[in-house]
């Protein structure tokens, strides 16, 4: 084993702070900044797995270090019992989200993976609690998708010509133009993909689903695309990557939800306009994936106006307390 159990691992996002950058990572750090800024009912609860595990886990050949497993374990539960449900669980789900978040942005570089908790069963439990089969068969059709592509290595064109030949079969020219039993013969299609690539049948243990996800964001840091990055940008391998585990909420509910990228000002010029881009009825990825056309912020204002109100208020307060442009995700 690598090291010894006495070592803090995890970090629930109430314990950290904009401090603990080297530590948490910039995602982890800030998004605790934010819990503390803003509150936990605005920022969706998790914990970060620190660089130090990530390091510990490269410098021993891949392995994961002595403690890491059970702190993950304490921080899972910690999280349940702070939103009242259970990573997976056949009736009303907890889904939580997987990203990489190193100590200086990397673009692009680093992996991530939503949904994650979804399986043959709590995908109908999470149909039957929303009353949404829409939504949920959606969901669980982006989680295989991502899980294999950035798990397994799935080829990522593989996965979207299923997509378009779906599409294709159905006569429509959106994803959100698909039908339920679409969304379900494209999961079943995914995960005929991932068996014919990994030899294995796509995993249905939600804890099982999570500790692939964090490997496979350890593993990321050492990626070509990754380290060739560093190379340019003259960082070190040495830093590694922390692991963020957040609570998933949903932007592709319907069309009044939706995500978006947006600065607290214009990013341009420094005009105190707020920029950026946003979708109705998505997910975050669908933003910077190119697979739809993204709004203007400021067409935000006309088809969620409350969302916007509340979006401008935060975006003043966190410029207020950095003293500097914010540069934000959100969900609606």
């Amino acid at each position: 084993m690598a090291t010894a159990t006495s070592t803090k691992w995890v970090y629930p996002f109430e314990e950290g702070s904009m401090e603990m950058r080297d530590l948490l990572g910039g995602k982890g750090a800030n998004v605790a900044e934010m819990t503390r800024i803003l509150g936990a009912e605005r920022v969706p609860a998790g914990f970060t797995i620190t660089t130090e595990a990530c390091v510990a886990y490269m410098n021993a050949g891949r392995q994961e270090p002595e403690g890491l497993d059970e702190q993950i374990d304490g921080a899972l539960s910690r999280l349940e019992d702070h939103v009242g449900k259970r990573l997976g669980d056949s009736d009303d789900p907890l889904l939580v989200s997987v990203r990489s978040g190193a100590r200086e942005s990397m673009p692009g570089m680093m992996d991530t993976v939503l949904n994650l908790g979804l399986n043959d069963e709590s995908v109908e439990g999470l149909a039957r609690v929303t009353g949404n089969d829409w939504f949920a068969w959606d969901s669980y059709r982006r989680f295989v998708q991502m899980f294999g592509n950035v798990v397994r290595g799935v080829e990522g064109e593989t996965l979207e010509e299923a997509i378009a030949e779906q599409k294709r079969t159905a006569g429509v020219e959106l994803d959100t133009e698909l039908s339920v039993d679409d969304l379900k013969g494209l999961v079943g299609r995914f995960k005929q993909i991932y068996t014919d690539k990994t030899g294995e049948k796509f995993p249905q243990e939600p804890r099982d689903q999570l500790a692939q996800s964090i490997r496979a964001v350890f593993d990321s840091w050492m990626g070509e695309r990754a380290v060739q990055y560093r190379r340019i940008n003259r960082l070190p391998d040495d830093w590694g990557t922390a692991v963020n585990v957040q609570q998933m909420v949903f932007g592709n509910k319907g069309d009044d939800s939706g995500t978006g990228v947006v600065f607290s000002r214009d990013e341009r010029t420094g005009e105190p306009n707020p920029s950026g881009d946003f979708l109705v009825n998505a997910q975050g990825e669908d933003v910077v994936s190119g697979v739809r056309t993204p709004r203007d912020i400021a067409e935000l204002k006309d088809v969620m106006p409350e969302a916007f109100d509340e979006l401008m208020e935060i975006l003043r307060t966190l410029e207020g307390h950095y003293k500097d442009m914010q540069d934000c995700e959100f969900t609606v």
